[in-house]
């Protein structure tokens, strides 16, 4: 049995599932009136696949928007794979829900944040800098009031 609860895991799988259930959605009916995503995601992770120089363009981070030309939208358990146009020139990637730092739908004022998620065997592996250097401490989730992105 676990010694605690670990809300921020679980935020973070109920939050990924979430946006599982909207792309499917999409890849289904396509995207509904004025609705459009704004996708970022750290090019870094295991399991991101897109072309070479996409990467060398965005080596850390980088966004993408779902709008008005996407094609091929398939959604797993584990991520999507969608290609997308950069200047007329389409391009397919994959993108794992676990690379996703934030999801935005900005027609409808709608957004999640995800934190970086570091296990403790991983924290006392990594050097944080000199001892003397305080960390702050790591959080796992953000908890995210929607009033504050609804439209008055």
């Amino acid at each position: 049995m676990a010694k605690s609860i670990d809300y921020g895991n679980l935020m973070h799988k109920a939050m990924r599932g979430l946006i599982q259930t909207v792309l499917n959605d999409v890849a289904a009916n396509g995207l509904p009136g004025d609705h459009h995503f704004f996708i970022t995601f750290d090019t870094k992770v295991e399991g991101v696949e897109m072309a070479d120089w996409l990467r060398a363009r965005y080596p850390g981070e980088m966004t993408v928007v779902m709008q008005h030309w996407f094609d091929d939208l398939e959604v797993t358990d584990d991520g999507f794979s969608i290609t997308l146009n950069f200047g007329n020139n389409p391009e397919r990637m994959t993108i794992p829900f676990d690379a996703m730092r934030t999801f935005v739908d900005p027609s409808v004022d709608f957004g999640l944040r995800f934190e970086t998620h570091v296990n403790d065997d991983e924290e006392d592996e990594e050097d944080d800098g000199p001892e003397d250097d305080p960390t702050p401490p790591h959080q796992d989730a953000q908890i995210v009031r929607l009033d504050k992105f609804r439209k008055s």
